[in-house]
């Protein structure tokens, strides 16, 4: 049994099988709608659709980024560069939960960066968390047409997502999101401080366990530890934020008030 298990873990040290398990773990986070429309011809929907658009960007920026980074500071090859930064970066905004190496010492701007993409998540309508590049492009657009609104008072400008007008409903809707998951990232980092976690295991914990994404920063609860020293109610109170940043927020919230159960 050891011996096979020595063997999984060697044949995961296969470059070919890290840029797989990337391109899967890009596939997992694309709206599966368009899968549908894939099948059903529609070959186009995926290079029209802004949400895919968006995440890509994001995603491809990054993983330069972060690339040449660890060429100039580290003294990484470009391909053991690419390889990592492909693979720990997209896992990261996917929530997929994986490593491949100790990101930890990569310096404080990779820190900073991945910190960052554990909070936006892949797309609407995908197995990914956090909170979707949809929303961020709502609360994008809406912002702008309410500068836009500010510079001109007696233009006509209101905000859009894939060229359709956003109706007004959805704009509160997202931006009521964004506020309860501030909202619960702050109460949760403070709650986990409560239990003497570090600044950087309480904030990053807070963010992983929201944004669903597996492991955190620092010693602790980063690539290189887990979460298995935390106190007990660090993990209760770490659970509850997992089914929050799972199920939404309002779902949760929800149950929870009197009104909902007297209706």
């Amino acid at each position: 049994r050891r011996q096979r298990q020595m063997c999984i873990r060697d044949s995961f040290q296969n470059p070919k099988i890290h840029w797989a398990i990337s391109g899967f773990m890009v596939l997992g986070s694309i709206p599966f709608i368009l899968y549908l429309r894939v099948i059903r011809g529609d070959f186009r929907s995926l290079l029209r659709d802004s949400q895919v658009k968006t995440f890509l960007i994001i995603l491809g920026f990054s993983i330069i980024l972060i690339t040449y980074w660890l060429m100039f500071s580290a003294n990484y090859s470009f391909t053991t560069a690419l390889r990592l930064s492909t693979f720990n970066v997209t896992s990261l905004m996917t929530g997929s939960g994986f490593v491949t190496a100790d990101y930890g010492l990569w310096g404080g701007f990779a820190l900073a960066l991945l910190f960052i993409l554990m909070f936006i998540g892949g797309c609407a309508g995908s197995t990914t968390c956090g909170i979707k590049i949809f929303r961020l492009q709502v609360l994008y657009s809406t912002t702008e047409a309410q500068l836009n609104r500010l510079i001109q008072p007696n233009g006509i400008f209101y905000p859009k997502y894939n060229d359709n007008p956003i109706p007004e409903s959805v704009s509160n809707s997202v931006m009521s999101f964004f506020f309860l998951f501030a909202l619960s990232f702050v109460m949760l980092a403070v709650g986990l401080g409560f239990f003497g976690l570090d600044f950087i295991t309480a904030v990053s914990g807070a963010a992983t366990a929201l944004a669903n994404v597996g492991p955190g920063l620092g010693d602790t609860i980063g690539p290189a530890g887990n979460f298995q020293s935390l106190p007990d109610g660090a993990k209760w109170l770490m659970a509850a934020g997992m089914l929050l940043g799972r199920l939404e927020l309002f779902t949760i919230l929800v149950m929870i008030l009197p009104r909902f159960w007297r209706g």
